[in-house]
């Protein structure tokens, strides 16, 4: 999807109370970046990528080691309390670990994904790069109903409906943008190169993980300073703070 120019505006993002009532140490980060331009590679994110799978082969995990790090084992439990088999459907950060723990390399896509993908490694944690490009208004993680409208990663031609009660991040126009939290993206958010208007988001829901996203969220801040004239600070969502504004005018932004 094209967008030369980015939607300009602020953007809710809402964790649901009844997400939280049964999750309740779910933390979501997140950092808005209101205008960049998505390159193909960036040296310290290409260097960084390395290093992060350098550091995964080393250890020489089994599937099994990678299901019990304590990061990925919170999200295998979290994803049975939302009937979500997590054999079948790992959340991102597993999925990301069981390739690269095999000795594989992650494809490179591009300088925003390989950041994420880079972080994900060495936090352990689920982190995503959306492109917000075509989303107003709100953003909203919560059980879907059922009747949204998902548009599959690589394949928008043929939509889906999420499986009521699955989490899913919707949009206020009926969207779901995710499948089971963060099993898979939408074709609408994901981030081709060019000119975007990104939400990066980071997810734990392990003892710890507000301290875990804060430092996730620093290492990201830290090389978007080198990529982007200008980001917001992040903000973290959870029990006490289910809400923020993002893109919001009045935030200043952090230049490099």
């Amino acid at each position: 999807m094209e967008r030369s120019t980015p939607l300009e505006g602020s953007l809710t993002v809402t964790v649901a109370e009844r997400l939280l009532e049964r999750v309740p140490g779910y933390v979501l980060g997140l950092i808005a970046v209101p205008d960049i331009e998505v390159v193909a590679a960036a040296p310290a994110v290409s260097a960084l990528l390395t290093e992060a799978e350098d550091s995964v082969h080393k250890e020489t995990l089994s599937k099994a080691d990678v299901s019990a790090l304590p990061t990925v084992a919170a999200w295998r439990e979290a994803y049975r309390v939302f009937d979500v088999n997590p054999n079948r459907f790992p959340c991102a950060a597993e999925s990301l670990l069981r390739r690269v723990a095999k000795g594989d390399r992650l494809p490179r896509i591009n300088s925003l994904v390989d950041l994420c993908n880079a972080v994900s490694l060495a936090a352990r944690l689920p982190v995503a790069s959306c492109d917000v490009g075509d989303i107003e208004g709100e953003l909203s993680v919560r059980p879907a109903d059922g009747d949204e409208i998902y548009l599959p990663l690589g394949a928008p031609e043929a939509p889906e409906h999420p499986e009521p009660g699955e989490v899913v991040y919707a949009d206020a126009r009926g969207r779901a943008h995710s499948r089971r939290w963060n099993w898979r993206q939408s074709d609408v958010i994901k981030t081709d190169r060019g000119r975007r208007r990104l939400l990066i988001t980071v997810e734990a829901v392990h003892d710890g993980g507000r301290t875990a996203v804060e430092a996730a969220l620093g290492r990201i801040a830290d090389v978007l300073d080198g990529l982007t004239q200008g980001r917001q600070e992040p903000v973290v969502l959870d029990r006490a703070t289910p809400s923020g504004v993002l893109f919001s005018p009045s935030v200043t932004p952090t230049a490099r």
